[in-house]
């Protein structure tokens, strides 16, 4: 079996395109964390662990100065032939983007493909914005934001 991990997680996001701007939401920046956690079976879902807080904004969303290195821990937690259940932190271009749901769920069946995935859970957060600066130079490029 392959090793699952959040390069390879990430790598299957690219498939999933705004369909406003034809551009992966992996490299719109909309894709904030990625974290691989024990597998819980169906009575147990990733949805349980933990929950947002009141404010509807995760406690543990990193701010962009701690993304890097947030990003690099997870990146060490593998899979070798064991399931995991994946939490996803995103955000949308705008909080009233039509596209959210169409998102969302193309990123939960996207992930949910990948062998040695069981529940999926994707969470939109508002916190930090994005901006277009989080894009990478070639969305930017597609885009013709110079």
């Amino acid at each position: 079996m392959l090793e699952l991990n959040e390069d390879k997680i990430r790598e299957s996001l690219r498939t999933v395109l705004d369909p406003e701007l034809f551009v992966n939401i992996i490299d719109l920046g909309l894709v904030y964390r990625v974290d691989l956690r024990p597998y819980t079976p169906a009575e147990r879902s990733v949805a349980e662990v933990p929950s947002p807080t009141t404010s509807g904004v995760p406690e543990s969303v990193p701010s962009p100065t701690t993304l890097e290195s947030t990003e690099a821990d997870t990146t060490e937690l593998t899979a070798t032939g064991e399931k995991h259940d994946i939490l996803i932190e995103m955000t949308l271009t705008s909080p009233a983007c039509p596209a959210g749901p169409q998102l969302i769920a193309s990123a939960k069946n996207v992930v949910a493909q990948l062998p040695g995935v069981g529940a999926v859970e994707v969470r939109i957060v508002m916190e930090p914005p994005w901006s277009p600066d989080r894009m990478t130079e070639e969305a930017r490029d597609q885009l013709g934001i110079f």
